[in-house]
């Protein structure tokens, strides 16, 4: 009996080791635009692979799952995150959506609608969530812009989330078109991505700390 008693813990505890050892890595799942998504730079020089590379040496374990479209919207975002959610399982979500909204001129509150909705269904499907905010130049008015700035905060306000308000705001300034951004003004460069790393990390930091 004792022989026996003592076969089946050696099991029980191989069993919990194979458990362990085939436990999937934690994953940050992004859902952003053409900012997100390298457009107009070649691969691996966007600052989601720059983010992945720098949280492999302060998150061992932690893998990145890129899923940004360029040109994406938040309806679209919407549409396709149940999906990623139950493909990649992330313990974390960090959305990056809301310019290409402001781009076509649709209705602010659709677009809370639908941040809001991602937010809901992430935290659902049990992941931890933080937004990165963009924000729209003065000719479009200073009322929309202004409304535009705040409905992130809102939605971060009303869902208890980590904020970055505006992630090219250390680019921001008119000196800096030339010198970070593409041909289009609209698009950061391969110069400007290590800035934005620089500008989301404290934001990713309190994410992963939550």
């Amino acid at each position: 009996m004792a022989v026996l008693l003592a076969s089946q813990s050696g099991l029980a505890a191989t069993a919990t080791n194979t458990k362990a050892a085939k436990a999937p890595a934690p994953k940050l799942l992004v859902l952003g635009d053409s900012i997100s998504a390298e457009y107009g730079l070649e691969r691996g020089q966007g600052w989601v692979q720059l983010l992945s590379e720098r949280l492999k040496q302060e998150y061992p374990g932690l893998q990145v799952v890129n899923a940004s479209i360029s040109g994406e919207t938040t309806a679209g975002g919407r549409s396709r995150l149940p999906a990623l959610l139950k493909a990649h399982q992330p313990k974390y979500v960090l959305i990056e959506l809301g310019g290409n909204d402001a781009l076509r001129g649709l209705p602010l509150n659709s677009t809370q609608a639908n941040l809001t909705a991602m937010v809901d269904a992430a935290q659902a499907a049990g992941a931890q969530v933080a937004l990165l905010g963009i924000q729209v130049p003065p000719n479009y008015g200073a009322k929309y812009s202004s409304d535009f700035a705040k409905m992130f905060v809102q939605v971060a306000q009303d869902k208890s989330l980590p904020l970055m308000p505006f992630m090219l705001e250390a680019i921001s300034d008119p000196a800096d078109l030339d010198k970070y951004f593409q041909n289009d003004r609209i698009h950061p460069n391969a110069q400007a991505q290590p800035i934005l790393v620089e500008t989301v990390w404290p934001t990713v930091q309190t994410l992963l700390g939550q």
